[in-house]
């Protein structure tokens, strides 16, 4: 390390004296001088360095080979033997294999079976405890449900509990209706005289009805509604009837999802209170006379 520490300094110094001669006599030519000078100098610096690292392979090797290291020496595992093996995998059997009933290869001439075929014999496994499990279980659910269902009736069959979900679903529907005013259908629809009832049919007519019956129910397009024949029914339940699900095949559309069930009865009061009313312009008679 001292050698080479001395060797750079000394290249150091000549390199530096080099240089610095050339410069007074001409600018170019000290410069080159220079460089050349500072590439051998890299040159020896490079050389220098190699042959102390290859010195100090060589001493390193050298003392190996007088000093050899001793290797240490790792003593061979112990066999281990079969009766010791046998016991190990007896019980280090996980919990899967003892679920799925599987014995280990040891025991497999303990289970073999006498009859073999072509070199091939057969195992005596026992089912597995969930396949067991899950079948006595069936069994024991087959046996509740007969008598549930079946012996003691307890509990209703499908058929019976439909028909009774039904009942409860037409009760609560009546409860809705009954509890928003709209409980009235062509089954319940009664037939009213009132002003009020009246005149609130009138504006549903005016609204709705005028273009195929007229103003006065003399009739256009739809049938006169003043006369006393009628195509579909002249009651009021007949009149809810048309006017909630309608006649499509004769251009009489279904009125169920545009008017309330108060609607529809208050317009079938309003066009039975037309009757006998003789508006000018009658269309003729259709359909039944009552």
């Amino acid at each position: 390390m001292k050698l080479l520490i001395y060797t750079i300094a000394i290249l150091l110094t000549s390199s530096s004296l080099w240089a610095a001669e050339p410069s007074v006599a001409g600018g170019n030519t000290g410069n080159t001088f220079s460089e050349v000078v500072v590439i051998l100098f890299l040159i020896a610096l490079l050389f220098l360095i190699v042959s102390l690292v290859l010195l100090k392979t060589v001493k390193v090797m050298a003392n190996e080979i007088k000093n050899p290291a001793l290797l240490p020496v790792e003593e061979p595992a112990r066999m281990m033997e079969y009766s010791e093996w046998e016991a190990s995998e007896k019980n280090s059997q996980s919990i899967w294999a003892k679920l799925m009933g599987l014995r280990p290869i040891s025991e497999e001439k303990d289970i073999m079976m006498d009859h073999e075929f072509d070199g091939i014999v057969e195992l005596d496994n026992p089912t597995p405890a969930w396949f067991m499990g899950l079948f006595y279980s069936t069994i024991l659910f087959a046996v509740v449900y007969l008598l549930n269902y079946h012996v003691f009736e307890w509990s209703p069959l499908q058929d019976e509990e439909y028909a009774i979900e039904m009942k409860a679903a037409e009760v609560e529907k009546a409860a809705v209706l009954a509890k928003s005013g709209e409980a009235i259908d062509e089954n319940s629809v009664k037939v009213s005289t009132d002003a009020g009832v009246i005149a609130a049919g009138k504006a549903v007519y005016t609204q709705n009805c005028i273009a195929c019956h007229g103003a006065l129910g003399e009739g256009t397009v739809g049938p006169n509604l003043t006369d006393d024949s009628w195509i579909h029914g002249g009651t009021v339940n007949a009149i809810f009837k048309t006017i909630k699900y309608g006649v499509p095949e004769k251009g009489m559309i279904s009125w169920e999802k545009t008017l309330t069930p108060k609607q529809t009865s208050d317009v079938s009061n309003f066009i039975l209170s037309l009757q006998g009313t003789n508006p000018p312009n009658p269309k003729a008679a259709q359909g039944v006379k009552l």
